[in-house]
């Protein structure tokens, strides 16, 4: 009975989703209509002091914060002199600039918490320079498409705030285990690009840049490089909080900005106009979420999911591989944010009942959710690129082209389930 009604309420919030509700309306209906089957009226009376919480979280306090330490860095050009100077250096390797754009994402992905910025924003400045210099329109756009999932697995992120808000899990600890698959994952997909150039038989190189000149172009790399350090570090030592990190990183990212001769009240306005629609939206699908939550748990679906899973025996590898078979496909049409809060509170204590590590666990979502990102025929990623290239052609261009990266990262997913130190080691030693 309880498989059963998850199944329906799943698919009834899938339903509402794909003809056009809003998220968290879709959510929230079905966490309503179905407590008020399950329990009548009174339900009612219990979702008020959910929501209150939630709102009232300070946790949740980061995620406006380092969406405007974003919205700072990309209004004030610090992201076209950050890409000008990556390709001094980056240029010279096989397959060019589209290295620069493959690290230019993960730079900006370590102060922006979204991967939708990060891609928008590094197209909107690689794009007609990969253009002018003859690069294939594919290629470029597969890159800037993949690249861009990468501002979800470089710390900060928000959809790790999310994860932690929905598990009860520290935030500091997810920052710090995403850095090092972050940076695995940026020069696999480099590696690719590089392989992939030699067996192409046309090598495209940037011209030789003076050694002068390059190290002159190190001074546009500080401002991303000052902000990581400030709230990676301070997380990493204790010194701040997520939130108090996110505060700290937004005062350095206003420094710079001050300091670039961009600060002034337009650009303040911007910022803030943008922060709040985008945080009013993530906050109201938390919300939403939790209103789900507490259906789901009232009803005893998670409980009765858990015992279910853990009754065919599967081993914590064969959930995993299930899962990723499972999250592949929801990915094809569902957005990150919503496949996260609508799949978190089932898959969560399942895979934690049977031993997998919850930091490490939500590195896997994250990864998950990345992949959404490029997969058609909802992959985010790939209609903000496809929306800004110059020449206006056929989406299958940004689709054909982000593929190998798909790959890359499932394969790079069973790398971590070998090798799962290689997330929880760097956290364990906070």
């Amino acid at each position: 009975m309880n498989i059963a009604l998850i199944g329906f309420a799943f698919f009834a919030m899938l339903g509402l989703m794909l003809v056009g509700m809003p998220i968290a309306v879709s959510m929230a209906a079905v966490g309503i209509i179905g407590g008020i089957a399950a329990y009548g009226v009174p339900f009612m009376d219990s979702i008020a002091p959910v929501v209150w919480g939630v709102q009232n979280e300070s946790l949740l306090t980061s995620v406006p914060l380092f969406v405007l330490l974003g919205e700072l860095l990309l209004r004030s050009g610090i992201a076209d002199r950050m890409y000008i100077a990556l390709s001094a250096w980056l240029g010279r390797l096989p397959g060019g600039l589209l290295h620069t754009n493959i690290g230019s994402c993960a730079l900006f992905a370590a102060t922006s918490g979204s991967s939708v910025a990060t891609a928008a924003t590094v197209g909107t400045v690689a794009l007609p320079s990969l253009q002018k210099r003859g690069y294939p329109m594919r290629a470029s756009l597969g890159s800037l498409a993949a690249g861009g999932t990468l501002g979800i697995l470089i710390p900060p992120s928000v959809n790790m705030i999310v994860y932690g808000s929905l598990t009860n899990n520290s935030i500091g600890k997810l920052f710090i285990a995403g850095i090092i698959p972050g940076l695995l994952l940026t020069l696999c997909f480099m590696l690719w690009i590089a392989v992939s150039s030699l067996a192409s038989g046309k090598v495209m190189r940037e011209p030789k840049v003076p050694l002068a000149d390059r190290l002159r172009s190190l001074v546009h790399l500080i401002p991303p490089a000052v902000v990581f350090g400030i709230v990676m570090g301070s997380l990493y030592f204790g010194i701040a909080t997520a939130a108090e990190s996110a505060a700290l990183g937004v005062i350095a990212a206003l420094g710079f900005v001050w300091q670039s001769g961009k600060l002034n009240r337009e650009l303040l306005r911007n910022c803030f106009v943008s922060t709040a629609r985008v945080s009013g939206m993530i906050l109201l699908i938390v919300a939403a979420a939790f209103i789900l939550n507490l259906t789901v748990s009232l009803t005893g679906v998670a409980e009765a999911m858990t015992k279910w899973v853990a009754g065919l025996g599967l081993s914590a590898t064969g959930l995993i591989l299930a899962l990723i078979v499972f999250y592949l496909i929801l990915g094809m049409f569902m957005d990150v944010l919503s496949m996260q809060v609508a799949t978190i509170p089932i898959t969560y204590p399942i895979a934690t009942a049977i031993g997998v590590d919850p930091i490490w666990f939500g590195i896997f979502i994250v990864l998950m959710c990345e992949l959404g990102l490029i997969t058609p025929p909802v992959g985010m990623n790939l209609f903000v690129v496809h929306g800004i290239r110059p020449d206006k052609g056929g989406i299958e261009d940004a689709i054909y082209g982000a593929l190998p990266y798909a790959v890359i990262m499932i394969l790079f997913t069973l790398l971590l389930m070998a090798v799962p130190q290689l997330v929880t080691w760097l956290p364990a030693h906070m």
